[in-house]
């Protein structure tokens, strides 16, 4: 396992990490003692970097990965987590005020046994009055970092433009990392655009979603997926041609995205422990140039091609 420094925050973690996202059921459903042995199989196996949101499943995920947390010795992970996004019945919820970001730390942590938090991130700035992050939600989450509560600060999005917006518009070091999903993939590399801001702002870069949630995968993409028809024609095309080559799009995807060494680690979400080492081992696996040559032509079209976060 290759290890990278994110940003100024002194952590270093897996180039390749786990998302926490599928134990909430997001993707399709889960039986918990193997979304437990996921956890396990990761930790046991290089991975040091966890990411979760109490959005995922609406508090399930959380709640699934705080027991599997409880057999794992707390030097052995960063924990990252997020407020912003929650759900109740099935039904989304935002709300970034300082109360309820300050309500939900604590919650989190309850959730996942845990008595702080390495990395708390404010979720999907898209869906906020950017103003509010900077001058409301950023300020809270900063102070509990003064107080130890959490060790470090991010931002997560889609839209790569907020990103720069919010960090210009709070004081230097407010924002440590910044976690981008989607935008660094092998139908869309637009976040090499910006490295070098975030270099310069010493801000670390978190890539997450290899698989495009689900684009770039011989499953195919769920029916919520929100990306434009004509790009998830181009994803069957690479896929089927992947296939015909004797090659795997999946481990394409996965060798590609963590290939960056500008890029500090890519999340990946598995309900299970052998699509965990599955993972792990297409992280570790050379990236091969010529195949990957020729599914960025099929992608030519629809190339950095992206849609609205919902």
């Amino acid at each position: 396992m290759e290890y990278r420094k994110l940003g100024k925050t002194g952590m270093e973690v897996s180039h390749i990490s786990f998302g926490a996202s599928s134990l909430g059921g997001v993707f399709h459903s889960l039986k918990e003692e193997d979304g437990i042995a996921a956890v396990h199989a990761a930790v046991d196996n290089g991975i040091n970097f966890i990411d979760v949101s109490p959005y995922y499943g609406h508090y399930k995920a959380e709640m699934l990965l705080g027991k599997a947390l409880k057999n794992i010795e707390r030097s052995r992970y960063y924990l990252s987590t997020k407020v912003g996004r929650y759900g109740k019945d099935g039904v989304n919820t935002w709300d970034y005020s300082v109360r309820r970001a300050i309500e939900s730390v604590y919650e989190s942590m309850e959730r996942l046994n845990i008595d702080y938090i390495d990395l708390i991130n404010v979720h999907d700035i898209e869906f906020a009055d950017l103003e509010m992050i900077c001058n409301e939600t950023l300020p809270a989450l900063t102070e509990l970092r003064h107080r130890g509560v959490v060790r470090h600060v991010g931002v997560t999005n889609l839209n790569l433009r907020h990103f720069k917006y919010v960090i210009d518009h709070v004081p230097d070091g407010t924002v440590e990392s910044i976690l981008s999903f989607c935008r660094y993939c092998l139908n869309d590399d637009a976040l090499v655009d910006d490295l070098d801001y975030f270099e310069s702002k010493k801000t670390g870069v978190i890539n997450a979603s290899p698989y495009s949630m689900g684009l770039l995968t011989e499953r195919g993409v769920p029916d919520w997926h929100p990306a434009p028809e004509a790009l998830k024609r181009l994803s069957k095309k690479a896929v089927a041609y992947c296939k015909a080559k004797g090659a795997c799009i999946e481990e394409l995807a996965v060798s590609f995205s963590v290939q960056n060494p500008r890029i500090a680690t890519t999340l990946f979400s598995a309900t299970n422990p052998e699509n965990v080492l599955k993972t792990i081992r297409y992280a570790n696996t050379p990236l091969d140039v010529e195949l990957l040559k020729e599914v960025q032509k099929i992608f030519a079209p629809g190339f950095r091609d992206t849609w609205v976060n919902s």
